[in-house]
């Protein structure tokens, strides 16, 4: 988290918790219910389905059958006096749920992605400027105790010339995931590409990506890619990666290897990160952090303290990129410049925005990349 103070502040915290409305009841909606009623610093007041009926099922579920239920956000936030909701809907929904509840003077604990398209989260970043609430994206694979100790790892490397991540598994979920052109890339990778980006403090620079589909694939769409990113500082990071990949299969969060100018470091995805260096670890205190219990943990320290948490709209927003950049390198087959696919979204951005408010903000940004890392950690890379 940095001090820079951008949005409003709740007084909220374990003796004082932060009302809630989880909007969405679907199968990670259930784990937000369940994370939420055991958190000592947030209440929950709250479900919000389209499927009223799903809403009043999970209600049963928590054993609350009088809690309150609605088919939208904004009215039973008001309904319910919440302060702010977890928008754990489908990723087409993000972009008008979270938009209504920020204007409505709500911040907003979203699930990743930010939204569908890049120039839809360019859009609530503004949002987010433009009404002065905070909007946090729960990337939860980032919020691992292990992946911190990963990252202090490369900072005792020294720079850092290559990271890579393979990420090989085989499940059949069915729906609409099967059916997607890149299944991969769109739904999946942006795990480990934020987690490249939070482990090197940098951001990408261009792409170059392959994606193909092995002939027993259960997908439609293109489910194995390899991408090779140039990140700022001209670390490389390499992704390789299958979703029908079955036998020896992978942890879900991949296996990682930095290669630094001391050593390399490694990590199994499920295990304690290995250093493999002629160096003296520094010592570092353990993350006090974790999956979606610790988003919502840092999502109300920021709203009580003013912070800005590692997770922000604007500074998750390259994550998408780093997505977006893979998928129009794969369709053309060339090496794709990030700026200029931060600027093609950009372009429709502000083309395809509603509100006066929100295209004005976005008219006030000097760059796209500018906008989006003002603060950011250096990062611990090769020179370019």
């Amino acid at each position: 988290m940095t001090d820079r103070a951008t949005h409003r502040t709740i007084p909220c915290g374990p003796d004082n918790p932060l009302r809630v409305v989880v909007v969405g009841a679907g199968s990670m909606g259930q784990q937000w219910l369940t994370t939420v009623t055991a958190a000592p610093e947030a209440e929950l007041v709250g479900i919000v389905d389209l499927d009223l009926d799903a809403a009043r099922r999970s209600a049963i579920d928590l054993g609350r059958t009088n809690l309150p239920v609605g088919a939208d956000a904004v009215a039973l936030a008001a309904d319910t006096g919440a302060q702010a909701i977890i928008n754990v809907t489908v990723p087409v929904a993000h972009h008008p749920v979270t938009t209504a509840a920020l204007f409505a003077g709500l911040p907003v604990l979203g699930e990743k992605p930010i939204a569908d398209t890049l120039a839809h989260a360019l859009s609530l970043a503004a949002a987010s400027e433009a009404s002065g609430e905070l909007f946090m994206v729960s990337q939860s694979r980032r919020w691992n105790p292990q992946l911190f100790a990963l990252r202090g790892m490369l900072e005792d490397l020294g720079a850092i010339g290559t990271l890579t991540t393979e990420f090989f598994k085989a499940p059949h979920m069915g729906g609409f995931r099967e059916e997607m052109a890149y299944p991969l890339l769109i739904d999946m990778a942006i795990h480990a590409f934020d987690s490249a980006r939070f482990l090197l403090g940098a951001d990408p620079v261009s792409a170059y990506c392959q994606a193909y589909n092995p002939p027993w694939s259960w997908y439609d769409g293109d489910a194995a890619a390899s991408a090779v990113f140039e990140m700022e500082g001209g670390t490389r990071y390499a992704y390789n990666g299958s979703w029908c990949s079955p036998g020896a299969e992978t942890s879900w969060n991949g296996v990682w290897r930095a290669s630094g100018e001391k050593g390399s470091a490694l990590w199994d995805g499920d295990n304690e990160p290995v250093l493999v260096a002629d160096v003296q670890p520094a010592e570092r205190p353990h993350s006090p952090y974790s999956d979606i219990a610790g988003a919502l943990r840092v999502f109300v320290e920021s709203l009580r303290t003013g912070s800005v948490p590692m997770g922000e709209v604007h500074e998750n927003t390259m994550s998408l990129a780093m997505v977006e950049a893979a998928v129009e390198s794969a369709r053309s087959g060339q090496r794709v410049l990030v700026d200029d696919v931060l600027d093609q979204a950009y372009a429709a951005a502000v083309r395809d925005e509603k509100r006066t408010d929100v295209r004005a903000a976005l008219a006030g940004w000097p760059s796209v990349r500018g906008a989006l890392t003002p603060h950011r950690t250096p990062p611990a890379a090769a020179s370019a």
